[in-house]
């Protein structure tokens, strides 16, 4: 299991064509061994890497939070980044004051976090968000090694209120083979959903 995840790079164990004579020499039952092996290692490295944990009263308190920045936010998101017990970055949604349509408060609370902790420091961190991230968001949340997602209203909850890709943070999750991340939904979820206007 890799432990850089923002490094960008493929997975080391992917086979690339090789078109040199030793493998033109390698016997077929040889070859067929070692494609076997091949798949077999594939079919391990794409298991789940999501793993349901369930809400503490420490998680609702950092949700409530998350919650308070949605509601000043250019569209009602608000997200914290906790290690160690502490807030270390609070993203809100900016896309509207920004004009940037990437600026999500996940992403505003990790690019926030690294600016002044840097990479390192993120890996293992705790992310709480008061709208199950995006497949953008959760790219970004597994690039940087954020172990643990911790959101309220689910992605289906707010599509009923807003437009939204659906596919799941825990989809992308389960697609990551070099990194577990624990996901926890649902916390307070009627308070971040009252924050969006009925369709």
């Amino acid at each position: 299991m890799s432990t850089d995840a923002g490094s960008g790079s493929k997975n080391p164990g992917a086979v690339q064509g090789d078109a040199s004579p030793r493998s033109a020499a390698m016997p077929s039952s040889s070859r067929r061994q070692f494609l076997g092996g091949i798949a077999a290692g594939v079919a391990v490295s794409t298991e789940s890497q999501a793993a349901a944990v369930p809400a503490t009263a420490t998680d609702e308190a950092f949700m409530r939070e998350a919650i308070a920045l949605a509601r000043s936010a250019d569209f009602p998101f608000g997200a914290v980044i906790v290690a160690d017990g502490e807030v270390r970055a609070r993203g809100r949604n900016l896309g509207k004051q920004q004009r940037d349509p990437t600026a999500h408060g996940e992403m505003v609370a990790i690019r926030r976090f690294l600016a002044q902790y840097g990479p390192e420091a993120l890996r293992g961190t705790t992310l709480y968000t008061s709208g199950e991230p995006c497949v953008m968001c959760m790219g970004a949340i597994v690039w940087c090694g954020i172990a643990r997602v911790v959101y309220a209203a689910s992605i289906a909850d707010m599509a009923r209120r807003i437009g939204q890709i659906m596919i799941t943070c825990t989809e992308v999750a389960d697609k990551t083979p070099f990194l577990k991340v624990d996901v926890t939904g649902g916390v307070l979820s009627e308070e971040a959903l009252a924050l969006f206007p009925e369709k």
